[in-house]
């Protein structure tokens, strides 16, 4: 027990308040490891991680309500089809971008985004969350 963490331990290591730390274990998105004898929740220091996971895909658009999905099972779980989808999806835009060349920085921008959210799925796909 004596690596495990108190939330204000834990907020403190992430970053964040502990208010957001009690949110995120009300949504499932952090799972407590233990209780102390009064009552106390304790996290794995993994903890620390998945909310820095959690923060990178709320900043790249995703829902609270989507990654707990995720996390939990509910959501889509088959990554490779998610993936192979988002790289035709690239792909169509840099023909579309080869066809109007107005549009070449609008375009541009849209595939960095979502290149920028494949890198970070890849990132997140092997490393399990706590």
């Amino acid at each position: 027990m004596s690596n495990l963490m108190r939330i204000g331990e834990l907020a403190a290591q992430a970053g964040v308040s502990t208010r957001t730390v009690d949110y995120y274990t009300q949504l499932g998105l952090l799972r407590t490891a233990e209780r102390t004898g009064g009552g106390f929740r304790l996290y794995d220091p993994a903890a620390a991680d998945t909310i820095a996971t959690i923060r990178q895909l709320e900043d790249h658009g995703v829902s609270l309500q989507t990654i707990a999905a995720a996390l939990n099972g509910a959501g889509d779980t088959d990554l490779t089809a998610t993936l192979s989808d988002l790289a035709a999806g690239l792909e169509a835009l840099r023909q579309a971008a080869a066809n109007a060349p107005h549009s070449q920085a609008l375009l541009t921008l849209i595939s960095a985004r979502a290149r920028a959210l494949i890198d970070l799925a890849l990132s997140i796909a092997d490393p399990p969350l706590a």
